[in-house]
């Protein structure tokens, strides 16, 4: 089997456009620019409605900044997974940390019981463990299907030594799935100096404004919003570029 390629969708429509291109699998997320949470009912919904091929993964995370949860927060991570199950939706993305820094293993244990039989990946907070060695370890004993790593880096490249030690230390027990900063013109390298056979990777373009009035003085989110009239949505041509280079 060649290169899976999933790709990080950030709407119903990102979902179409990755299906379009060719993707196996997306990672469906709201709230892109905090690193992801939980997206709608709805949205989700509408994802499955309007794709028939891929698998569709939903992150489970209801907010950005660690991944420290009070109780409140986990109330709401298990009444959401309890959601995408009666959706049927192939799987759900999730990851804890202790405020040690170590992974919350009760609390992964305890997602992961509500979860099944849909196919688990920890996320990024693997990137933000203080033993990724340990940490590797203890997911696989609490059987998780994937990691999500940057190799505990800035992006997937500047993260290729570790990224290749956990390859070589899971010895197939687990799926190590590199992410951030994935582009057709670097995974070929991604994949042969870390063994990975599963890429995570955004393949978005700007998508602009139709509105013809404009009324640029009201930010409607914070300073790190560039502008109202610009987002970001999956490019078909990008996934296929990706894709392509399998063929």
């Amino acid at each position: 089997m060649g290169r899976i390629i999933e790709i990080c969708a950030n709407s119903a429509q990102s979902c179409v456009e990755a299906e379009a291109g060719g993707a196996r699998r997306v990672e469906l997320c709201a709230a892109i620019p905090e690193g992801g949470a939980t997206p709608s009912y709805g949205e989700i919904r509408t994802a499955q409605s309007l794709t028939s091929s891929i698998d569709i993964n939903v992150i489970i995370r209801p907010r950005g900044g660690d991944f420290l949860y009070a109780q409140a927060e986990v109330r709401s991570m298990l009444y959401d997974i309890e959601m995408v199950k009666q959706l049927g939706v192939h799987g759900v993305v999730f990851g804890c940390l202790t405020k040690e820094g170590d992974l919350d293993t009760g609390l992964m244990k305890r997602l992961m019981e509500a979860s099944k039989p849909l196919s688990v990946t920890c996320h990024r907070a693997f990137d933000m463990c203080r033993d990724p060695f340990r940490a590797l370890e203890q997911l696989i004993d609490l059987g998780c299907d994937r990691i999500l790593t940057s190799g505990q880096q800035s992006d997937a490249v500047r993260g290729i030594p570790l990224i290749r030690r956990l390859v070589e230390q899971s010895a197939g027990r687990i799926i190590i799935m590199p992410g951030c900063g994935i582009r057709e013109d670097n995974i070929a390298r991604i994949e042969a100096e870390t063994g990975a056979t599963e890429f995570h990777a955004s393949a978005r373009s700007v998508l602009y404004s139709r509105m013809e009035y404009r009324n640029t003085n009201i930010p409607m989110g914070g300073n790190t919003v560039a502008s109202e009239f610009e987002t970001v949505q999956t490019d078909r041509l990008k996934v296929a570029a990706l894709i392509d280079l399998n063929r």
